[in-house]
């Protein structure tokens, strides 16, 4: 046993040593769950909420007042006419949408029925689902308060439509981001130990001695796992379209197109965490917790990102998967094209050149 304790001891001091590993195995998981503790909520609330009023009367006014005083819903706009619900919906800044018919006040004043309608985004089957049981449940209690004595049924009720996902099928939501998750975690595994696996193996100084130039060097390192990403886009897509049917509304050059938009970010980080550890187990251990679980969990992927405290969510803007979730959603699901998703590509893109650039500047010194 002595020998087993000097071994411990010996292992423990190695670790100490290393103040990278500690930092990763010690303080990572500390951070993580501080983080994501209140990121990882299945709660539904702030849901962002269009409004149309055609009607613009006392009304239709103290409808609105209930669901502005509410802490389920979020009005984050008004529009003109139900035309422009499309776009609203298709940009992802409002879930739902409430139109209200030009008759609405007078009808509510004569005791004769009226019929509200909601719009719903219902990509997110799950969200969808809790949102609209909020806006049952409030429009019932605001028409029961409206129930004249002499009638028994209440004279408003509530007509919902669901769009992109009319069946309400919650692997037509995951499956396009598992398509995302997959290709974030095997190219940048795959290259995160790109050139730390050759200075474990000592040939890291042999090809410092070649003729090729420093970023000849980089491309040849990330260019097979750019392939092989393109290999599994292909093999995904088959998978996702074919097997679980999973609807494709969209263009498939341009999801194509933007997927290696997408690959430049993944490949850079990869060849970042490379950049800045020693070991192949370093490399992983990075990859895995300092960037891959908390870019799951912060994405948007299970947890919606507006339902995130406030002091979280700018955060999110600095993960590229989050760019992309919104962008393979869209296409695979509500079919938009370039013209409405252009700002998530412009991030992508900024993200990956950036993260790259960063990336070939500190392989170039420690390739030096």
């Amino acid at each position: 046993m002595r020998r087993v304790l000097h071994l411990v001891r010996k292992e423990l001091l190695e670790l100490r040593q290393d103040p990278r590993l500690f930092g990763i195995v010690i303080l990572a998981p500390i951070l993580q769950l501080t983080v994501l503790g209140y990121a990882a909520t299945t709660d539904v609330k702030d849901v962002p909420m269009l409004v149309v009023d055609a009607d613009r009367s006392t009304e239709s006014r103290a409808l609105l007042a209930r669901f502005q005083a509410s802490d389920n819903f979020k009005i984050v706009g008004t529009a003109d006419s139900t035309e422009q619900i499309d776009q609203w919906l298709d940009r992802g800044q409002a879930w739902m949408a409430l139109s209200i018919p030009p008759d609405y006040g007078r009808r509510v004043r004569a005791g004769r029925p009226v019929s509200l309608q909601i719009i719903a985004d219902g990509t997110d089957a799950n969200s969808t689902n809790v949102a609209m049981g909020y806006a049952r449940a409030l429009v019932a209690g605001y028409a029961q308060d409206l129930l004249p004595p002499q009638m028994s049924t209440p004279p408003v009720s509530l007509e919902l439509r669901l769009w992109f996902n009319p069946q309400l099928e919650s692997r037509d939501f995951m499956i396009p981001g598992i398509f995302a998750l997959l290709l974030l975690i095997v190219t940048t595994t795959l290259s995160a130990m790109a050139i730390v696996r050759e200075k474990e193996v000592g040939t890291l100084e042999q090809l410092n001695v070649t003729p090729l130039a420093r970023w000849q060097l980089i491309v040849g390192k990330l260019v097979p796992y750019g392939f092989i990403g393109i290999v599994d886009v292909v093999l995904v897509l088959f998978v996702a379209l074919y097997w679980f049917e999973v609807p494709m509304r969209g263009s498939i050059l341009l999801l194509f197109g933007i997927t290696l938009v997408y690959l430049l970010s993944t490949l850079g980080l990869g060849l970042f965490i490379s950049s800045i550890s020693n070991t192949q187990q370093q490399a992983m251990l990075t990859s895995t917790f300092g960037f891959l679980m908390p870019m799951t969990y912060l994405s948007g992927f299970v947890f919606p990102i507006e339902n995130m405290p406030a002091w979280i969510q700018p955060v999110t803007y600095l993960i590229p998967v989050r760019y992309f979730l919104v962008i393979v959603r869209g296409i695979f699901l509500k079919g938009v094209g370039l013209e409405t998703l252009w700002p998530q590509v412009a991030a992508l893109l900024a993200w990956g050149l950036t993260v790259l650039a960063l990336a070939a500047l500190r392989s170039s010194k420690r390739l030096g």
